[in-house]
Parts: C-alpha cells; structure tokens; sequence
C-alpha cells in the first residue's frame, strides 16, 4: 500500500519541490495538488518539465475531500493559511505536514508579535513537533502535525546543536547568512526582480529576520538556558542554496581535533549531514538538489572564536527535502526514500 499525499499551494517553489521528489517516491501516491491562481489547469501548464510525467490538475482546496482521501498532507501556504486547515486535519487523524511558519513557535504571543496576525490554533501548538528530522526523530514519530523547520533556522541550528548541548561556546551569537532568489518564493515582486537582483549582494529584515524566534527558541531549547543571535541574511544572485557562516566565542581552550570529533559523534548516524574536514569548506554548489547539510569550522586561535560554517539547498532541506524526510520518519519508510540526489555539478 502506497502512503495518499496532498499538497496544498502546489504551485510555488516549495510545493514544486514536493511534488518532483514525491512524484518519484517508490512508496506514495500523490492524491490532490492544489493551488489559487491555476484552477483548472493541468500541473504540467505550469511547470512543461512534468508534461508525459504527471497528469494531475490544479485544484481549488476542497479540504473535506482531501482530507477524507489522504492519509498525509503537505501545506505549502503563506503564514497564517494553514491554522484552520490544521484544525480539520487534526480531527480526522490524518498527518499535517506544514511547511509554513503556523506551528513552529511554541508562544502564541511570539508567533503573534514577529507575524502579526492573530493565532488561530493556539490549542493545537502542544501537538505540534518541531520538524528538525536530526534533532526531534523519536518524536516525529509519533506527531500528527510537523512544524517544518525554516531553512535559515535549519542551517544555524543543525551548525551549533553540538556545541550548544556541551556548553562549549558562549550564548551570544552572530550569524550572517546568505541566501539564493528561490527562498522569497514565486510571487512577483520588485525586490526580487531580474535587474534588482542581480551582479548584486544585499542585507535585508536586520535586525528583525522573522526566522529569529524560532532560531532562539530551538537554539535555548538544546542548550537549556536562553541564547540569543545577530542575525543578518543576504540575498545573493542565485537560483538557489543557502551559505550560513555563524562566529561564537569558546567557553575555554580546545582543539581542532576535539571538536571535529564532538561533530562526528553528534550526527555519527545521519544520513544527510556531512561534516567536513578543514581541507574542505562547504559551498552552495555540492548540495544543490540534495537534502545534505554540509558543515565545516574554523578555530580562530587569535579571538578563541570558533568560524562555523554551513549549506544546504533552502528548497531541499530547507523545505521539501526535510518534509518529506519528516513523512519517511513518521510512516516507517528509509529516512533517504526518494531523497538520494547528488548534487549536479557543474
């Protein structure tokens, strides 16, 4: 039996991404793609890379008979879209996958000042998981809502959790992060506009990134006291990927060797972190199309800061990627099923 799939908002980058991964999943059936500004057409209108390979057609969210027909559904919506959608999903049972930011903030009141918009579904958010596969597994397990990470936060996260749950750097961190055009999404905009964008490289929401809460609330959380972050995202002039480089000052003196050994250790059974040795700094163009998060360091022995740095593609594991690694935890598949890419190169 092959596990029902529906994407809600099928038609931007994100759900794009979940449908060519899905679509080649030995293990699901996609049941329902939806979307508002292509009712009525067939998927492949939209996106000609899927014309012979797909034959579905854009849906208005008829919510009552998605539900009853699929035993999981992905929401790639705006914040604020999937509160109510969550709330039918919820009483019928069925698994809510949600790659917006409605359930990733434990605080109602968080959510509600950095998103302004009123919070819907504060009574589900004690059932809602974090989705960080690496982190919160043995959890997802048993969730009926995933809280798909973020794909900044995933990049910070995944780069300091080791560190953070030893104690070994200090709780005041700086970020800087950069990031490809795909991660503003699909929707026209000026600031994302051909010309606007690029032979150009340009800082943007500092010191006020909506990523930040949900950063700092995972980051506190795995260290079991409050930390906080400067944080300061660029948009870059490419398609796609994430390049995180993250400073922390060291609690005390210790080697390259020490750490690169916590790192091994820490994710010794992951398949989709690779810990780099310092002949080899990660870079955007080894992740494109995969669901690795590459991860390196440099020990700054002059300032006894450690220089971490992190890639990932933000539409893989970023988004799609670690949603449907999410689906494979909570159905009992391989956690790699359907995500084995290697990125293309060149």
């Amino acid at each position: 039996m092959k596990v029902k799939v529906s994407i809600l908002g099928a038609t931007g980058y994100t759900g794009v991404e979940l449908v060519r991964v899905l679509k080649s999943h030995p293990k699901v059936e996609i049941i329902s793609l939806t979307s508002q500004s292509y009712i009525g057409k067939h998927f492949y209108e939209v996106y000609p890379q899927f014309y012979g390979l797909l034959d579905s057609i854009c849906e208005d969210e008829k919510i009552e008979k998605i539900i009853e027909e699929s035993d999981c559904i992905f929401t790639a919506l705006p914040h604020g879209h999937a509160m109510n959608i969550a709330k039918e999903i919820f009483k019928k049972g069925k698994i809510l996958i949600d790659l917006g930011a409605d359930f990733r903030i434990k605080d109602y009141r968080v959510y509600e000042e950095w998103y302004k918009i009123e919070h819907t579904a504060r009574d589900l958010l004690p059932y809602a998981v974090y989705g960080l596969c690496e982190i919160y597994r043995d959890k997802i397990k048993n969730s009926k809502i995933i809280a798909n990470p973020g794909c900044y936060p995933t990049s910070i996260i995944l780069s300091l959790a080791p560190l953070l749950k030893e104690n070994l750097i200090e709780e005041d961190i700086i970020v800087d992060s950069k990031s490809g055009v795909s991660g503003a999404g699909r929707s026209p905009s000026l600031n994302t506009h051909f010309c606007e964008v690029n032979e150009s490289v340009k800082a943007y929401s500092i010191p006020n990134h909506r990523h930040i809460p949900e950063i700092e609330q995972e980051l506190s959380f795995i260290a079991k006291k409050e930390v906080k972050i400067s944080f300061t995202p660029h948009l870059i002039p490419i398609n796609r990927g994430i390049l995180s480089t993250i400073y922390g000052k060291l609690q005390k003196i210790i080697s390259y060797e020490e750490i690169f050994d916590l790192y091994k250790n820490f994710y010794k059974n992951e398949k989709f972190i690779r810990i780099f040795p310092k002949e080899i700094l990660p870079n955007t163009k080894n992740v494109i199309g995969t669901n690795f998060c590459d991860i390196g360091f440099v020990l700054d022995k002059r300032t006894n800061r450690i220089i971490i740095l992190s890639a990932l593609d933000n539409l893989i594991k970023g988004a799609s990627g670690q949603a449907i690694q999410n689906m494979n935890i909570i159905f009992g598949f391989e956690e790699d099923e359907g995500l084995k890419n290697i990125s293309f190169y060149p």
